[in-house]
């Protein structure tokens, strides 16, 4: 053996995923990304996600958890939290106590979210106010077609679906910006104070009506919601409704090797999570996937990762398996799983090299990014996985022909950021991250490469298939 082939063996060497795989594979790439497209432009909020992973669950042949008198091996159920988040699961041929395989993911994405009083009127036109929601650039918000989506209840008590701006002859809406020849002042500043959170504000119409109307701008916007679906505008206190790009995802490239859309932290992990059970049929361990809300803002809530939800829907799924839970069955079958928290990472752009450490950094096109911890500045909101875990992970990996990277988010003193890991790791199991790396992260517009998308997905079923 040469001195260079020995450094090549010695070496760690990522691999770029078009140069090993077959072309059966690619055709199946292509094939589970335009399947992904679609999932993106019926599941624009967590809402719309839980929605359309249950359509597929039950395509699938998943039941839900409620109608289940008693489990077997087999057995595929679901179970949804307040229409935010999901738990699906695959009932495995060993006893439960030994633990089960999780794949956990989140399906909430930076956003704008209109105010509980969002409505007025302004030189004659009529907008919203908005609280943006997650870690997102102000100005990518702004002169863009945006799209309305959510829940409204009128004063009858029905609840309307909103969906607004996503077909073709629907209006749209959008923030406006200032011109260049009056900027300035404003682009003089700071790209975090050109634009401020109290002017992402909506334009939604501008036509007058009304007699004797002080602003009848806002009262034909009323007026025009009254009449169309019963609104008032008390009504949107106790609405959500998300403002988000109206635009559809689409293939990038002139190779189409690259996916571009809204919302793909996390959705592109939840996609790959949810595909990746329904191939699985009759698993050794209990596979579970997990899409949960909230992650964006730190997990809280009763629809975040931090909610005991998942542990009261695990103690729920043991009772039906063996006809009863203590305490000390549910803790012993959480310490002895496992999770691969399913989240993006940071891929390195060529247009910004200068944040990351190339080293230790995920590149778009050499495979599922692995990552033994996230966190930021001294691993700050961090699980570490420990050493085996990391190695048992890896080398089932390797022998099932995963293509797969190791990296950080960013150089250590540049920033970085957290996951659901950290949670999971609360629980006394083993979790280490993993997911897809991403261009253009939170912005309205993500990039992510196909070919790490489907080693994203086939990592899964892996897991889900050999981890013991």
């Amino acid at each position: 053996m040469t001195d260079k082939e020995l450094f090549e063996e010695l070496s760690y060497n990522r691999k770029n995923v078009y140069e090993s795989i077959t072309d059966e594979e690619k055709t199946k790439m292509f094939s589970l990304c335009d399947e992904y497209r679609v999932f993106l432009d019926e599941g624009k909020t967590e809402r719309e996600c839980v929605e359309k992973t249950v359509a597929m669950a039950k395509q699938n042949g998943f039941a839900a958890l409620e109608e289940k008198n008693s489990l077997k091996p087999g057995d595929k159920v679901y179970y949804v939290n307040r229409n935010k988040n999901i738990f699906l699961a695959v009932i495995g041929e060993e006893d439960i106590e030994t633990g089960f395989n999780l794949v956990g993911a989140h399906i909430d994405s930076p956003r704008l979210d209109l105010k509980q009083n969002p409505l007025y009127e302004s030189n004659s036109m009529a907008l919203l106010k908005t609280h943006y929601y997650g870690g997102i650039k102000k100005y990518q918000w702004t002169t863009i077609p945006l799209s309305l989506h959510g829940v409204i209840f009128t004063r009858d008590g029905e609840k309307l679906t909103i969906n607004i701006g996503e077909k073709a002859d629907d209006p749209v809406f959008c923030i406006t910006d200032l011109l260049p020849h009056l900027a300035q002042s404003q682009m003089s500043k700071k790209m975090t104070e050109g634009i401020e959170g109290e002017s992402l504000n909506i334009l939604i119409g501008g036509i007058p009506v009304g007699e004797d109307v002080k602003e009848k701008v806002k009262f034909g916007i009323l007026k025009l919601l009254n009449d169309r679906y019963g609104i008032t505008e008390k009504d949107f206190i106790s609405a959500e409704i998300e403002a988000v790009p109206a635009y559809r995802a689409k293939n990038i490239g002139f190779d189409e090797s690259f996916v571009g859309a809204y919302g793909q932290d996390d959705r592109v992990c939840a996609f790959t999570t949810v595909k990746a059970i329904f191939d699985i049929d009759k698993p050794k361990k209990t596979a579970i996937a997990l899409l949960v809300d909230k992650e964006e803002i730190g997990s809280a809530g009763n629809t975040g990762m931090l909610s005991a939800s998942f542990e009261m829907t695990v103690a729920e799924l043991i009772e039906k398996i063996k006809g009863g839970c203590s305490v000390t069955q549910l803790n012993r079958v959480i310490s002895n799983s496992s999770c691969m928290s399913s989240d993006v990472s940071a891929a390195v752009d060529p247009n910004y090299e200068s944040v990351f450490e190339k080293n230790n950094a995920t590149y778009a096109g050499y495979g599922m990014s692995l990552l033994k911890y996230t966190g930021a500045r001294g691993k700050y909101d961090s699980s570490d996985a420990n050493a085996e875990f990391v190695y048992r992970i890896g080398k089932i990996m390797d022998e099932h022909g995963v293509i797969w990277q190791t990296g950080e988010l960013g150089k250590v003193d540049q920033g970085g950021g957290g996951t659901i890991a950290q949670y999971v790791a609360n629980l006394n199991m083993d979790v280490i991250d993993c997911g897809v790396p991403v261009l253009s992260m939170h912005s309205p517009f993500e990039v992510t490469a196909k070919s790490d998308i489907y080693m994203a997905y086939k990592s899964y079923v892996t897991f889900y298939e050999h981890m013991y």
